[in-house]
């Protein structure tokens, strides 16, 4: 073993394995060694939240790493995300509202088994000339502009020193330099959850004889995809796995659903069969459970990511949010983005300074911009018209911005960068305001949508927007084209989020479904106060717009 490296990366998880591979492949001479607390290979069924990549993911492994290929001979095609909401039977399947695509989607995603790939990536970025040790602890790290030092233990707690000029932190929620540098920051989401996998394949298609139900979309989409079954501050999923094991979780608010109420197996068991008897029914096997994972208040923040000083950190070692949605993947390739690229500019000689200032920044502008789909937003699980509205806008905000941006390279392009989020009035402001006014609008709502809706159907690409854009994000753009795409995509936020205000507002205030609306002053509490840059209704959007609006509705028959 060496005892110089360009760069050490402590954590040799999805993080930490994909940043080595993106370095490698950008600079096949660079030296990295990665240390990984694991002491063998990871077991198939790893402890791992994270088996589900959406859009933006999926694009940095497939094509920003190359990884197509081993995905799609190795792990799964994922079929969208998929809900099933409250209903007062929860035994009958096919009497809740479903969500979700009945037709593949057109921009892939995987279901991923995380021990299965973390293996080929740990062997991959071995090939490619990368030093890996397992069974490897940091200890500590002295940071020096003249390089940095490393102490770290093996398996035999034998002590070894090793110096770099960058360190790399992918050491997950262990934080090693978070810990060291003291730039932990809390986040105000005190989520839990408990998972497990289970033996075998578990389709839910099974779970009814109903064969109109079975029809609603072609055999074999709904296993494919990641289900939720939602009610009241809380959602479970089922997630296959190439394995043909299954991922089960429980992710609860303590506010509704104490910690203690399901933090064991027996215990979860005993929460589902009072939750979700369905899934108890269907789940509850002792024979076939192969783990069991607890994790408590789960989410977490950062007050740095990045320094010219030449350290960084990356994945679950900075900031996490919240696994609806499935955006531990699409942080990933983000934050592997902008580290990347500060390691080899700083290689090649380059005066970084400004870039990790501005990555930084960037970085963290994102992350409070998305904290507001998560906070407080459990409370509305168990209101189905809410939560229908609200994630079909929570899409299209996130492949109409975040996605489009990405797949562009618009992060690491400076100029674009200033452009989109200098200014107050920059577009990528502006997506963060109005998103914000959108998900303080669901929790006013709250107080006054208590329908409970059963046998709907409802597929997101039935909105023409939503189809616009999805099927936008592997668009390309130079960067005065992505500007207007972005300045496009955010006037027709805008009138979606307006659309959605009118029909709240008449519903709750009586309000006439015409009324002219400012998205950045909306307030269901006063709906006449908005004065300025009043938009007017767009015949297209509102028909759009009026597909997830259940009322004076006629439920589908099963």
């Amino acid at each position: 073993m060496q005892k110089q490296y360009d760069v050490v990366i402590t954590g040799g998880g999805l993080a930490g394995l994909t940043l080595s591979l993106q370095l490698k492949k950008a600079k096949p001479d660079i030296s990295i060694l990665v240390l990984e607390r694991r002491e063998s290979s990871a077991e198939a069924a790893a402890h791992k939240v994270g088996e589900s990549t959406v859009e933006l993911g999926t694009h940095y492994l497939r094509e920003v790493l190359d990884l197509k290929g081993y995905l799609e001979e190795h792990e799964l095609p994922k079929h969208g995300l998929r809900f099933f909401f409250k209903t007062e039977n929860k035994d009958d399947i096919t009497e809740r509202v479903e969500l979700g695509p009945r037709e593949r989607l057109p921009v892939p995603s995987h279901q991923l088994d995380r021990g299965t790939l973390e293996n080929y990536l740990a062997k991959l970025t071995q090939e490619k000339g990368t030093e890996l040790i397992l069974g490897a602890r940091a200890k500590s790290v002295d940071l020096s502009p003249e390089g940095h030092t490393l102490i770290y233990y093996n398996t035999d707690e034998e002590e070894f020193t090793v110096k770099a000029k960058w360190i790399a932190d992918a050491s997950g929620r262990g934080s090693f330099l978070k810990r060291k540098l003291g730039f932990s920051k809390p986040m105000d989401h005190a989520v839990n959850a408990v998972w497990f996998r289970l033996k075998g394949v578990i389709d839910i298609d099974d779970w009814s004889d109903n064969q109109k139900w079975k029809t609603y979309l072609k055999s074999g989409l709904r296993y494919l995809s990641t289900v939720h079954f939602m009610d009241k501050g809380y959602w479970v999923w089922v997630i296959p796995l190439g394995s043909k094991n299954t991922s089960i979780g429980i992710v609860a608010d303590p506010a509704v659903h104490p910690f203690e109420d399901f933090n064991k197996y027996d215990k979860a068991m005993e929460w589902l069969k009072k939750n979700e008897p369905l899934c108890h029914q269907k789940l509850s096997n002792p024979d076939d459970v192969l783990d069991f994972k607890i994790l408590k208040h789960y989410a977490h923040h950062s007050e740095r990511l990045y320094s010219a000083d030449r350290w960084g950190v990356t994945g679950e070692a900075g900031a996490f949010l919240d696994p609806l949605y499935s955006p531990g993947t699409d942080f990933i390739s983000m934050n592997n983005g902008w580290l990347s690229d500060l390691i080899l500019r700083d290689l090649d000689g380059e005066d970084i300074a400004f870039r990790a200032e501005i990555y930084e920044k960037t970085h963290l502008t994102m992350v409070d911009n998305w904290i507001p789909v998560y906070q407080n937003k459990y409370l509305l699980m168990g209101n189905t018209q809410i939560m229908v509205v609200k994630i079909f806008w929570d899409w299209a905000v996130y492949w109409s911005i975040p996605a489009v941006m990405y797949t562009n390279n618009a992060l690491t392009d400076l100029r674009l960068v200033k452009e989109l989020f200098a200014s107050p009035d920059s577009y990528g402001r502006k997506f963060g305001a109005l998103n914000k006014k959108v998900q303080d609008l669901y929790l006013d709502w709250r107080h006054h949508e208590t329908a409970i809706f059963k046998n709907r159907y409802i597929d997101p690409f039935d909105l023409a927007f939503l189809r616009k854009f999805q099927q936008g994000i592997d668009e390309k753009h130079d960067g005065k084209s992505l500007v207007a795409k972005i300045k496009t995509n955010m006037e027709l936020l805008e009138k979606i989020s307006a659309e959605i205000f009118r029909l709240i507002s008449s519903q709750v205030n009586g309000t006439s479904k015409d009324i002219p609306v400012n998205p950045y002053e909306m307030n269901l509490s006063d709906p006449g106060a908005m004065t300025k840059n009043l938009h007017e209704r767009d015949p297209e959007v509102t028909k759009d717009v009026a597909v997830m609006w259940f009322y004076d509705k006629e439920p589908v028959t099963v």
